[in-house]
């Protein structure tokens, strides 16, 4: 059973997102991240999203950090991180520091997990996969699509369970996974802790994701950290309106196309494109990107490739 602190408390986390209070955040000096998932190479897709991100960091005179999310070990591939971390390099993408790694901070996970469960904000779930697709409308293509609430109010014991995120009946977001079955934390909790563990001020990201930022916020605000400013980028779709990735496998970036996929990247961002681009090294294209960049001409709409 829901107590009425947690209900209040959850009133207060819904508010709409454009008016989330930020008080952590303020005039502190811009700290950007790109996160990439090391389940194989880096493609066109990604590099729109790196080069948005970076390209805001940089023309705020801000950090860009590097986190490495390889918490999904299934997806992993043995080398693909250090590939990433070249691909990077060869397209003018330079970083701060070292990278963050999710498989390194599984304490810190757990400790937000048990911070959470305190408060009566998680409660177990036992649906199966094979159960909660059947439970999803067709045609819905959330990640995480809504959740009827199941075991929401079972008193299911945590033992060989996933843990949920309470959110009030009704809201577009449903309760989410915090905590896997095989008690792995999920992408959303480690995602929200990993921001404040870094000092993200600014998350630059696809338009896929706008979902999850939700989700990561709630999160946040229920554990105290501070929340970063949002920013989405177009999707990239292949000719069949597919977002490119890496499971639909899309061509993996050449570092001797790599002023070429710069210039392409910067248009489908909406940025100027120089004419002699594709002629330029590729630093010196990226550095007179950050004196271009207008975050304000970035199209809304998603991208498709031909």
């Amino acid at each position: 059973m829901q107590s009425s602190g947690s209900r209040c408390f959850l009133k207060l986390i819904l508010r709409p997102l454009a008016h989330l209070h930020r008080p952590s955040i303020g005039m502190t000096r811009y700290v950007g991240r790109f996160a990439p998932t090391p389940s194989g190479a880096l493609h066109f897709g990604s590099l729109v999203t790196a080069l948005g991100s970076w390209l805001d960091a940089r023309a705020s005179g801000g950090s860009w950090l590097l986190r490495i999310d390889d918490l999904d070990t299934a997806r992993v591939k043995a080398g693909a991180d250090a590939q990433i971390l070249h691909q990077l390099d060869e397209h003018g993408l330079n970083w701060d520091g070292i990278p963050r790694r999710q498989s390194e901070h599984l304490a810190e996970y757990q400790d937000a997990v048990e911070r959470l469960q305190k408060v009566g904000l998680l409660y177990a779930c036992r649906c199966t996969r094979a159960q909660l697709a059947a439970m999803i409308p067709q045609g819905q293509d959330d990640p995480e699509p809504i959740y009827p609430g199941t075991c929401r109010d079972a008193g299911l014991p945590d033992r060989d369970a996933a843990l949920r995120f309470r959110v009030p009946s009704g809201s577009p977001i449903s309760d989410f996974v915090v905590r896997r079955r095989d008690g792995a934390p999920a992408y959303q909790l480690a995602c929200a802790v990993d921001e404040a563990a870094q000092g993200i001020t600014d998350v630059v990201r696809g338009a896929d994701l706008m979902s999850s930022g939700i989700r990561q916020q709630l999160l946040m605000q229920a554990l105290g950290l501070p929340i970063p400013r949002y920013r989405h980028l177009p999707l990239v779709l292949d000719p069949s309106g597919r977002k490119l990735g890496k499971r639909n496998e899309s061509r993996p970036l050449e570092a001797a196309e790599a002023s070429a996929n710069v210039a392409a990247a910067l248009a489908v961002l909406g940025q100027a494109v120089p004419v002699e681009a594709q002629r330029l090294p590729v630093s010196d294209l990226t550095r007179a990107a950050i004196d271009r960049w207008r975050p304000d001409q970035i199209p809304s709409t998603p991208h498709k490739v031909t």
